[in-house]
């Protein structure tokens, strides 16, 4: 069986096969390939290094051994000819462009790319317009120019490479983790100590496939680590800031859940409820009024660092925190100062 799902890196299908019982030891890849004529053994083995990969609902390596009543799930991309990008006259923050790159200052609820259920509206609809006379931009690419992603609901800025070079020297950089992102959040209580690191094995939850946990070994997902500083105390929030040393899906989100500490009005991580504070009325009803006023997890990518994929020059760029996060910080600080007097 096979379903179609959407999420950051774009469109990709779901396959699931119980095997047989008399079915003979035999490596998950070969399997699989015998199940799936559209892909390659070195597809599936891909897969499977990035976690795509499942036996009875954990990550697997591609020389696993498949037994009787195991059911095995993969995630495979779909090929590029698949995807059609259309190009859609939607505005854009460009904070810079020249020939080889764009900066893109990208607002909260705007989708990265085309999925299951976003497939117009996009950032790169957007881009595939803004760029639609640009000889060496492919279109049709399922990640046209993205060499990394923010969610749906992060604000913040993105780099986009405009032809396959640059593409290629900026993802070296985000590999190699030579590029810098700053992000700045609003998390739920105080944070024990002003500086610290996260860290953990991300991969996808076992128990909802939609989003991440964190796991104990390389098995579970991959390494994942992010430096923050606390920037503000303002009661039963903070606000602080993070720099990311690698770039998972989610990661920020996850990893402030995973210290009791979830991003303030994150709906999927469990920061939409009241995690800190009184059970008076009013308190209640100050918070809920936060919720309405920044209606999504407060997460902005403020800053973005890399060398120019043509000159080498290191470019540094910064971006205003939106006015969504800005009134709730401002709100926070006129709830202490009252509670103060």
């Amino acid at each position: 069986m096979n379903d179609c799902a959407g999420n950051e890196r774009g469109l990709y299908e779901h396959y699931k096969f119980e095997v047989d019982k008399g079915q003979t030891a035999l490596r998950v890849d070969k399997f699989l390939c015998d199940k799936l004529n559209d892909f390659s053994r070195n597809k599936i083995q891909e897969a499977a290094e990035n976690g795509q990969l499942f036996a009875n609902g954990k990550a697997i390596k591609s020389n696993y051994k498949v037994k009787p009543g195991d059911v095995i799930s993969i995630e495979m991309a779909f090929p590029k000819q698949e995807i059609t990008i259309i190009p859609q006259d939607i505005p854009l923050n460009v904070l810079y462009e020249d020939e080889s790159v764009m900066v893109i200052n990208k607002a909260a609820g705007m989708v990265v790319h085309p999925g299951c259920g976003n497939y117009s509206g996009t950032l790169v609809n957007a881009v595939a317009w803004h760029l639609r006379d640009t000889m060496q931009f492919e279109e049709n690419d399922p990640r046209p120019g993205l060499v990394h992603r923010i969610d749906k609901d992060t604000s913040g800025l993105l780099v986009l490479a405009k032809n396959e070079a640059a593409k290629t020297a900026l993802a070296s950089q985000f590999f190699h983790k030579t590029s810098e992102r700053t992000y700045v959040a609003v998390v739920w209580g105080r944070l024990k100590e002003p500086t610290g690191t996260i860290t953990g094995y991300m991969g996808r939850s076992l128990k909802d496939r939609k989003i991440r946990a964190l796991f104990s070994d390389e098995t579970g997902g991959k390494w994942s680590v992010t430096h923050y500083k606390v920037l503000e105390e303002l009661g039963y929030v903070s606000v602080v800031e993070c720099k990311l040393e690698t770039g998972r899906t989610h990661q920020i989100r996850v990893h402030f859940k995973s210290i009791g500490h979830p991003l303030f009005n994150d709906e999927t991580y469990g920061g939409n409820q009241i995690l800190r504070g009184t059970t008076f009325a009013n308190y209640k009803q100050f918070v809920q009024n936060c919720f309405e006023l920044c209606p999504r997890q407060a997460l902005h990518a403020k800053t973005l660092g890399f060398k120019h994929p043509v000159t080498g020059e290191y470019m540094q760029f910064d971006s205003e925190i939106p006015a969504d996060m800005q009134e709730l910080m401002r709100r926070w600080r006129n709830y202490i100062a009252q509670r103060e007097v």
